[in-house]
């Protein structure tokens, strides 16, 4: 049954979901809220994600073009910055729920961000940070080392800002649609969708216009333009302030989940009653909008937290004050779903192991091959990531406007397919994308050897850049379905006062594979080493790319048969609302249509 049936007339009128306006009171619909919001949040987004990829998608290039560091350590460095950078959200996300709401955490790691890019661009001016000029080829001087320490603080920095930056700004972007309401409903669901066609667009032109002048004009003219851009989106931030919708932080989620398995603990040996109706739920709060969450089957030990205990050592009045002795099912509900999102979690991880591996070896593959557009144009490196993100924008459109609407009259979902359905074919996706590697490089390499042998190997090879294109174009597909897929998974599944730490945990997916990415290249160079034919030489020409893109895509692929196997045994978030005049999840079940 949908839960977006409106109550009385004073529900189309204020919006009942715990949210606030910037007064503290319960917001107008007609003035807060929705796209009017929503629209000034993606373009936020668009200008971080101007900033974060003109710094990212060209990182590998900088070290090894400026910095002089071998192909496999500027790879793992990046992945180490990756992982740190997607990592950190974790930190934000809960103290955005916690302690300080979201707004104010999106203020602040907005201010340490642009405190990360304004010390990249002076350490591209100022004479005592400035890198020297090589004047050699290949390079053979050591980098400055006072420019060395001023940029890796700079770009940790940055990390530290989209620590509280992405986990808040897109759960910030979509608390401004009331889930109870059905319009609104199916405005959030559109809101996944254009929130990455929003950072799609500022990818586009991070990997474009800034990679340009990066390569072409200077680095510290790029490093200005990104921290201009970031100054503006701030700006548009504070703007926006009367139109946002603000949910008020209650504390940390961690502790009430401790609450659940301690009770359980404390009371292991109670039968579990045959009627989960006899398992207790808060009285009733009088206020509407609240939501519960519905006894499952799972986990069934935890339910002991929620047994009422009638042997007379204390009354029921006592016992519902101390929480570390009494639970509610939805207090219990909410630890299950913490615990069922964890094997999901795990099967996504080497879907980001693969998927790292278009900003760092894909790059760097393209540095090597012929890039001219045209007598006088050459195409930088890493603006093959621009088509990436193109096909992206063009696909979500498609996906939203065309696909969902005809699956959905189909299915009956009002997502069209279900969430991890999504999921499941951007792996599938994802493995295809490492075949198609594997082959282009190994071709690249053929030819690499052909001009090696020739003695004419003096500059790109005779082979175009565009033979990059599918694979690039794969990651573009699988982008639109399993990453915009994890972000309205961890945002829906998650507690309703945890949706900043379930945007962290997604995040955190792509941060822990870009650790395991780098692990894995050690593991894979020291054995390949001691065997004495090394998958990663200092040449990405004496390299075997194509070995370890057939080694991920055999790994995707047994992946994606587990994932497959924990996708079918997850069952999804079983709402319902607790209102002024009842209290039961009786008739009040949510079909999410995930």
């Amino acid at each position: 049954m949908e839960i977006g049936l409106e109550r009385d007339e004073g529900s189309k009128k204020w919006v009942y979901d715990s949210s606030v306006d910037y007064n503290c009171r319960i917001p107008l619909r007609a003035s807060t809220g929705g796209w009017k919001a929503a629209l000034f949040i993606i373009g936020i987004e668009f200008s971080e994600r101007l900033s974060y990829f003109g710094i990212a998608s060209n990182l590998i290039t900088y070290l090894t073009k400026i910095l002089h560091q071998e192909v496999k350590v500027a790879a793992k460095n990046v992945n180490n910055w990756l992982g740190v950078t997607t990592v950190m959200p974790l930190v934000g996300g809960f103290l955005a729920d916690s302690y300080m709401g979201r707004f104010p955490i999106i203020l602040i790691s907005s201010i340490i961000y642009l405190a990360g890019l304004s010390l990249l661009t002076l350490s591209e001016f100022l004479p005592a940070l400035k890198p020297a000029t090589c004047t050699t080829q290949p390079c053979t001087h050591n980098p400055m080392r006072a420019h060395e320490v001023a940029f890796f603080v700079a770009i940790y920095l940055v990390s530290l800002g989209t620590g509280g930056h992405k986990p808040s700004l897109e759960s910030f972007g979509a608390d401004q649609f009331d889930e109870q309401h059905t319009e609104e409903r199916k405005q959030k669901i559109s809101f996944f969708n254009w929130w990455y066609f929003g950072l799609c667009s500022g990818v586009i032109l991070g990997v474009t216009v800034v990679v340009y002048v990066q390569d072409y004009v200077s680095w510290g003219m790029a490093q200005s333009i990104l921290t201009a851009a970031l100054a503006l989106a701030i700006i548009l931030l504070l703007l926006g302030t009367p139109y946002y919708r603000y949910m008020v932080p209650k504390g940390s989620p961690l502790t009430p989940m401790l609450q659940v398995f301690v009770a359980a603990m404390a009371k292991r040996k109670l039968p579990l009653p045959s009627n989960a109706c006899e398992l207790y739920e808060a009285p009733k709060s009088g206020k509407v909008g609240d939501r519960i969450l519905c006894h499952t089957n799972k986990f069934r030990f935890l339910d002991k937290a929620a047994i009422l205990e009638a042997d007379g050592k204390e009354s029921q009045s006592t016992m519902y004050k101390n929480p570390w002795r009494l639970a509610t099912v939805t207090q219990v509900e909410e630890t299950k779903l913490i615990l069922s999102l964890t094997p999901i979690w795990l099967s996504c991880l080497i879907f980001g192991i693969c998927i790292n591996q278009g900003i760092t070896f894909f790059i760097k593959q393209g540095s090597t091959m012929d890039r001219k557009m045209g007598p006088h144009f050459e195409m930088p490196p890493a603006s093959l990531f621009g088509f990436s993100a193109f096909f992206m924008v063009i696909l979500i459109s498609i996906y939203d406007k065309i696909l969902v609407p005809s699956i959905r009259r189909v299915t009956g979902n009002e997502r069209g397919i279900s969430i991890l359905q999504r999921i499941g074919i951007g792996m599938f996706f994802s493995v295809v994308c490492m075949i198609t590697a594997a082959l282009t490089e190994r071709k690249r390499l053929n030819i690499a050897k052909k001009h090696t042998m020739l003695g004419s190997l003096n500059g790109p090879l005779p082979m175009s850049v565009f033979w990059l294109l599918p694979q690039f174009l794969l990651i573009g597909v699988t982008d639109v379905f399993t990453l915009v897929g994890l972000q309205e998974y961890f945002y829906d599944q998650v507690p309703d006062n945890m949706r900043s730490l379930g945007i962290a945990l997604y995040l955190s997916v792509i941060g822990v594979s870009s650790f395991l990415s780098s692990l894995l290249i050690s593991i894979v160079d020291k054995i390949t080493t001691g065997r004495g034919h090394p998958w990663f030489a200092k040449s990405i020409n004496g390299s075997r790319l194509d070995l370890f893109y057939w080694l991920l895509g055999t790994m995707g692929a047994l992946n994606l048969g587990i994932y497959m196997y924990v996708a079918s045994k997850y069952s999804y978030k079983n709402v319902g609302k607790r209102v002024a005049t009842e209290d039961s999840c009786n008739g009040e079940v949510a079909d999410l249509g995930a």
